[in-house]
C-alpha cells in the first residue's frame, strides 16, 4: 500500500492547502494538531449535545470543516481549548497522517493499548507512524511532550510499556501473559475491555493499516460485544500483523490480501456503531 495516498478518510479534498500550510516537522506538526483538536471526554469539558456530534465525523475533511466553521482561514492560528474539533485519539491522529500525506511523508495509523495513559491498565489509544525512508517511527500527537509523561511522545515504543499494537496484546492474552480485562477503555467502572474488545480492536488495526481508518466504536465483519466465533481467525490475522511489522513482506502480502477478500475482515457497504454519545447502536451507510 502507497501511505503517501490519502484514504477516502484521511482526503482533506476541500481543505488540501490549509493542510499544506503545516510544519511537515513531525514535534511542529503534532503541537499544530494539539491547537485543533480536543478529547471528548479525557478533557474533562462537558460539551453540549451539538458540539459532542463531531465525534462522529468519519471523514477528515467533515472534522476540518467542523474547525473552518469556527476558524475561517489559517490551522495556526490559536484556538481555545474548548472551540476546538471535540473528537478523540483515532481523530489527533487522523489528522496528523493527512497532513503528513499532503507533505509526501508516507503515514498511517496503528492502533492498540497504551500503557502510559492510566497505570495498571492496558488504555485504548491511536496513534501516527510515519516513515522516514528506512523504518517507521511511532508518534502519539495527542500527548504534548511538556506533560511529563513516562513515554516521549514523540517516539513512543510499539511494545509493552509504550504501545501495544492489538495484535501483541491478542496474543500475549492468548498466550495467558495478559489480562483482557484489564484492556480496554479506562474508568473502573467501564465496561468497555476484556478478550471480546481486544478481538474486535485486532481487527481495527488491520482495518486502519489498509486505508479503512474508521471510527472506534464503528462495528463490522466478525467483531461483536462479546467473544464468540473463530478465534483461530484473530490468531491468524494476529500473527501475519506481528510478522509484517518485523519486515517479513511476504506477511505484508498475504495480510493485505486476506484483509481485502475476506469479508469476515473488512467493513462492507455498511457499519453498526456505537456511538458514545448515544449509547446505542445504528446501522450506517460508508458511502459518502
Amino acid at each position: 500500500m502507497d501511505y503517501t495516498r490519502q484514504t477516502a478518510y484521511s482526503d482533506p479534498r476541500e481543505f488540501t492547502a490549509l493542510l499544506a500550510e503545516l510544519p511537515s516537522d513531525v514535534p511542529s506538526l503534532a503541537a499544530a494538531i494539539r491547537n485543533l483538536v480536543v478529547h471528548y471526554r479525557a478533557s474533562g469539558i462537558a460539551f453540549p449535545d451539538e458540539r459532542l456530534r463531531e465525534i462522529d465525523s468519519r471523514w477528515a475533511d467533515r472534522l476540518l470543516a467542523h474547525d473552518q466553521g469556527r476558524f475561517p482561514g489559517s490551522l495556526l492560528a490559536p484556538r481555545p481549548e474548548k472551540d476546538r474539533i471535540v473528537g478523540c485519539c483515532r481523530d489527533f491522529t487522523l489528522l496528523s497522517v493527512a497532513a503528513l500525506r499532503v507533505h509526501g511523508i508516507p503515514a498511517r495509523s496503528r492502533v492498540g493499548f497504551a500503557d502510559y495513559i492510566e497505570p495498571g491498565f492496558h488504555s485504548d489509544h491511536v496513534i501516527t507512524e510515519w516513515w522516514d525512508g528506512i523504518r517507521w517511527h511511532a508518534v502519539d500527537v495527542e500527548v504534548d511532550p511538556a506533560w511529563g509523561m513516562p513515554v516521549d511522545p514523540l517516539a513512543v515504543p510499539l511494545a509493552p510499556g509504550g504501545l501495544m499494537p492489538a495484535s501483541q496484546v491478542w496474543t500475549a492474552y492468548r498466550r495467558g501473559d495478559i489480562d483482557a480485562r484489564k484492556c480496554g477503555v479506562g474508568g473502573a467502572e467501564n465496561p468497555l475491555r476484556g478478550a471480546w474488545f481486544v478481538r474486535n480492536y485486532v481487527l481495527n488495526e488491520v482495518a486502519h493499516r489498509y486505508g479503512d481508518e474508521l471510527l472506534l466504536w464503528d462495528t463490522f465483519g466478525v467483531q461483536s460485544l462479546e467473544l464468540d466465533g473463530d478465534l483461530t481467525l484473530i490468531d491468524e490475522v494476529a500473527a501475519l500483523v506481528t510478522a509484517a511489522d518485523a519486515g517479513d513482506a511476504s506477511a505484508e502480502r498475504r495480510l493485505e490480501l486476506r484483509y481485502r477478500t475476506d469479508p469476515r475482515l473488512h467493513p462492507g457497504p455498511t457499519v453498526t456503531t456505537y456511538s458514545p454519545r448515544t449509547e446505542r447502536a445504528a446501522e450506517l451507510a460508508l458511502a459518502r
